[in-house]
């Protein structure tokens, strides 16, 4: 009876010591693993679950299940017109075969590192394949659309071809979205051996050069300054015209003004005449009379002194009968 309780002691201890040294492992939803055992790969796990192993022989390596994000760093890149821009990528990718990734990469660390140099290459390539507006436009909407275009920019566009600036739009042939599908369609070929399935890349920031910015800001301000003078110039054209329809206007309205003032003064000379003339023929003494004391009141205010008024002028202040 004592053999027994000892042998069963000793196979509970024998069975709690193989569990502490941990036989049983789990796989969460969103992990897949691989069992390695003396460093070589027996066993591919897929499926969650409970799952056992050779204590001190088999060791467990974990990989994530999900989608994986590659941020890249801003490299300096050089275009088919030999200009140098920036260039940001980001990548979505995923562990697609365990075995082939343990055999050749192993760690996420080196997938990152491997990764990012297979689609830095490949950018670089596409990008110096291709001008730079191929990278930035999706379309040749702006183009084929130009009432969606911005006054300014139309106005540009209908400058003489002396004044255009080298800047001006031209059409694209692929554009963002394509060369964002070649990138990804070039760099899907190297991954497969490496157990990786690259799920997308897109460019996430394109920019100019810090030695290239100045230039295209100049361009710019050159462009702008095209567009005010050719508004300053045509308002002064405008100006020239407003100003000689005025003038002409103005010359028009005093000439119609002095023939009808000119017609007006001369009825009224007319009718005047024939007032002094009436009065003239009904009482002639008193005319006269009348007639000199009008120019008396405007004549004599005026005089700083008389020499003499033995004159017929003043017949009617000193002539004892006014005549």
């Amino acid at each position: 009876m004592k053999k027994l309780i000892s042998s069963i002691a000793v196979l509970f201890i024998v069975l709690l010591v193989f569990f502490i040294l941990g036989p049983l492992f789990v796989i969460d939803e969103g992990e897949q693993a691989v069992v390695v055992q003396m460093g070589k790969l027996t066993r591919v796990i897929t499926e969650a679950g409970l799952h056992a192993k050779i204590p001190f022989i088999d060791s467990v390596i974990r990989y994530p299940k999900r989608l994986m994000a590659l941020d890249g760093e801003q490299k300096s890149m050089l275009t088919k017109e030999k200009q140098y821009i920036w260039v940001d990528v980001t990548a979505r990718w995923k562990i697609s075969d365990p075995q082939k990734f343990y055999e050749s990469i192993s760690t996420l660390e080196d997938a990152y590192q491997k990764l990012a140099e297979i689609i830095d290459s490949e950018v670089r390539t596409v990008v110096a394949e291709n001008d730079f507006r191929e990278s930035v436009r999706n379309s040749n909407l702006l183009l084929e659309k130009p009432e969606e275009s911005s006054e300014d920019d139309l106005l540009l566009e209908q400058l003489p071809a002396a004044i255009q600036s080298e800047g001006s739009r031209e059409p694209i042939t692929k554009g963002r979205r394509q060369l964002a599908a070649e990138i990804l369609s070039r760099s899907r070929r190297m991954v497969p051996e490496y157990g990786i399935d690259l799920i997308d890349v897109v460019t996430r920031q394109i920019r100019y050069n810090d030695d290239l910015t100045q230039s295209v800001y100049a361009r710019m301000i050159k462009e702008r300054n095209q567009i005010a003078q050719y508004r300053r110039s045509e308002g002064e054209g405008k100006k020239a015209e407003w100003l000689g329809r005025m003038s002409n206007e103005r010359m028009s309205i005093l000439s119609d003004a002095y023939a009808e003032a000119e017609i007006i003064r001369g009825k009224a000379d007319a009718e005047a005449s024939g007032i002094y003339a009436d009065a003239y023929n009904r009482d002639r003494d008193f005319f006269d009379f009348w007639r000199a004391i009008e120019s008396y009141r405007s004549t004599m205010p005026n005089f700083d002194k008389t020499l003499s008024t033995d004159i017929d002028y003043f017949r009617y202040l000193y002539s004892p009968r006014g005549r």
